[in-house]
C-alpha cells in the first residue's frame, strides 16, 4: 500500500509537468487608434469560432520595440508601414502573411466648446494657440501619427512657423486626451480617433496629398504558430470585418 502511494506521489508532478498549458488564445498587438474596432472584431471572433482574442493596444513604435524584444505575440497591427518594414526586415514578422487591414486620415481638432473652421495657415494657427498655447501632435520622429503630422505641416509650409509652439506625446491617444481635457487649444490626430472623443470638435483636415498614405499593415509574428493565427487573419480581411472599420470612419484599404 505504501508503495503504491510512492508510486503515485512520484508519477503526479511528472503528469503535470507534461500536461500542456492551457489554451490563451491568440495575443494581438495593435495600434491605439484601432482599438474600438479591434475590440468589436475580437469579440465578434471569439463569438464565432470559441478563440480567445487577447488585444493589446500601444503606439506602433512600443508595439514594434516589444515584439523584438522577444514579446510572445501572435499577430501584429501597426499604424505605420515603415515600422512593419523595420519587422519584416529583422525576419521578426511572415512576409506572407501580411496585408493592409484599413487606412485612415488626419485631422486638426480643438475642443468642443470653440466654433468656427480654421484654415491651415501660420496667422491663423498662431492665433488661435494664443500667446502660451500649444498644438499636440504625437512623437514626429518615433509614432505614426506624429510622422504624418510633421510631414503634412513641412509640406503647407507651417512647420517653421510653429517653431517651439509644439507638444508631442507618446502615442496619438495622448494627444487627443490633452486636447479633450483642454490642455491643448489645437491637436492633430487620426480622424477616427476625433469620432470617438464628444469633447473634441474637429476643425479642418489635412490634406491627404501632404503626407504619406496612413496605412494599418497586419502581419503574423515569424515565432508564432501559423494555425493557430490563420482563422483570425482570413477573418480580418473579411467583409465583416471591413464594414465594422467603414462604420468608425477608416477607409478601405
Amino acid at each position: 500500500m505504501k508503495t503504491g502511494w510512492l508510486l503515485l506521489a512520484l508519477v503526479l508532478p511528472v503528469l503535470c509537468l507534461a500536461s500542456p498549458p492551457a489554451d490563451e488564445g491568440l495575443l494581438v498587438f495593435a495600434a491605439a487608434s484601432l482599438q474600438e474596432s479591434l475590440d468589436e472584431a475580437g469579440g465578434a471572433w471569439e463569438a464565432r469560432s470559441g478563440q480567445r482574442v487577447r488585444l493589446s493596444y500601444a503606439g506602433t513604435a512600443t508595439l514594434a520595440r516589444q515584439l523584438e524584444r522577444g514579446a510572445p505575440a501572435d499577430i501584429i497591427v501597426a499604424a505605420d508601414v515603415a515600422w512593419m518594414d523595420y519587422l519584416q526586415q529583422r525576419g521578426l514578422v511572415d512576409a506572407g502573411s501580411r496585408f493592409d487591414l484599413a487606412r485612415n486620415r488626419l485631422v486638426l481638432v480643438a475642443p468642443r466648446e470653440r466654433t468656427g473652421p480654421l484654415a491651415l495657415a501660420a496667422p491663423e494657427l498662431l492665433a488661435a494657440l494664443g500667446p502660451r498655447g500649444r498644438l499636440v501632435l504625437a512623437d514626429t520622429v518615433s509614432v505614426p501619427a506624429g510622422r504624418y503630422a510633421r510631414q503634412s505641416l513641412q509640406a503647407l509650409g507651417l512647420w517653421t512657423a510653429l517653431d517651439g509652439r509644439l507638444a508631442e506625446t507618446d502615442s496619438v491617444r495622448g494627444a487627443l486626451a490633452f486636447v479633450a481635457r483642454g490642455e491643448a487649444p489645437l491637436g492633430i490626430v487620426y480622424a477616427t480617433d476625433a469620432r470617438v472623443e464628444p469633447r473634441v470638435r474637429v476643425l479642418v483636415p489635412l490634406p491627404a496629398g501632404s503626407h504619406a498614405p496612413v496605412r494599418y499593415p497586419v502581419a503574423r509574428a515569424s515565432l508564432a504558430p501559423a494555425a493557430r493565427s490563420a482563422g483570425f487573419l482570413a477573418f480580418l480581411q473579411g467583409e465583416d470585418v471591413r464594414d465594422m472599420l467603414r462604420s468608425r470612419g477608416f477607409d478601405a484599404p
